[in-house]
């Protein structure tokens, strides 16, 4: 999967439904949208 895929087509339900670009427009910090993205992608945090 690709970064730009996931930024704009993958929805996350802990950030109340929205896309990761959806939630850093609506002011979210991009760090926080990381943290998400790697959570719910299982991606161990030595590699976060």
């Amino acid at each position: 999967m690709r970064g730009d895929a996931l930024l704009v087509d993958h929805v996350l339900l802990s950030l109340g439904g929205k896309t990761a670009a959806e939630a850093i427009e609506d002011g979210r910090e991009p760090r926080e949208v990381w943290r998400e993205l790697c959570a719910e992608f299982d991606v161990p945090p030595q590699r976060r």
